[in-house]
């Protein structure tokens, strides 16, 4: 079964989306569960992750009936109050809805420390007990602070985002490079091929330029802690689904057919624990 581990769904608003900025305003409208299932239909994907995209309890609430009608939907990556003492008391209740897998918060623009927070933390600390993941959404130079934040997780799922946004437009490996390979070392922590495309430019990025991103991630978690994400909508402004479903496989095609396997499915069903 072929796992596409990121997308999102939106009911556009310009309020509730700012962050869709006029370089991106091709997505600025709704994407709904029927475009992308004629997506994930012509590249041979057989079923999704949805992940937040808004940090409220009404999207995840939403998120959550979209997957209960829509199969191909096998689960969501919601938000949740993780620095309020209700925190578990509203896990527990989300929990009652089998297609939650794991939580994220938006910390890629959230102040330096942010992961240190003690109420942050305490709220991260109740994830593992409700059996959830946690997708780690940061930019390159956060990398050094997750790795300490992970530390402090030993037994926790995390799922890093986009590899982390490093520097594809200006072609810049390091440190990037140096900080996703200690990122990796801890056996807990997977990563989503997903994101690179928007991190480049979005008109005139080539595969050779996005080649040595992929290469350092594949060496450094490998196959076993890869997955494959779309990003959908929002690869949409640099690439369509098709085309970078076709990138990540020209880069897996040297790999074995049980590592492609994982790449495409398996690994993403582990961190998720996907039924």
């Amino acid at each position: 079964m072929k796992i596409d581990a990121h997308q999102h769904f939106w009911k556009y608003s310009a309020t509730e989306y700012g962050w869709i900025d006029d370089q991106m305003s091709i997505i600025r409208r709704d994407f709904l569960p029927s475009a992308l299932e004629r997506e994930i239909r012509d590249a041979g994907v057989d079923c999704v992750v949805s992940v937040q995209a808004r940090q409220t309890l009404e999207e995840t609430l939403w998120l959550l009936s979209v997957a209960a009608q829509n199969d191909f939907v096998k689960g969501v990556v919601g938000w949740a109050p993780l620095t309020e003492p209700s925190v578990r008391d509203e896990l527990h209740r989300l929990r009652g809805n089998p297609r939650l897998r794991g939580i994220r918060h938006v910390v890629q623009d959230e102040p330096d420390g942010y992961l240190s927070r003690k109420d942050f933390n305490a709220g991260v600390s109740v994830l593992q007990e409700a059996g959830l993941a946690y997708d780690l959404l940061i930019r390159e130079r956060q990398l050094p602070e997750a790795t300490r934040f992970v530390d402090q997780h030993p037994n926790q799922v995390f799922v890093l985002d986009h590899l982390a946004k490093p520097r594809v437009k200006q072609n810049r490996l390091e440190p990037w490079r140096q900080w996703v390979r200690e990122l990796a070392r801890r056996e807990n922590v997977y990563c989503k091929v997903s994101g690179l495309v928007t991190e480049a430019d979005f008109k005139a990025w080539t595969e050779a330029q996005l080649r040595p991103y992929l290469e350092t991630v594949l060496e450094a978690f490998g196959p076993a802690r890869l997955m494959f994400g779309s990003d959908w909508p929002v690869c949409l402004v640099a690439c369509p689904y098709r085309g970078w479903y076709d990138v990540v496989s020209r880069f897996a095609a040297s790999l074995s057919s049980d590592e492609q396997a994982s790449l495409f499915g398996h690994a993403a069903a582990r961190a998720y624990n996907l039924p």
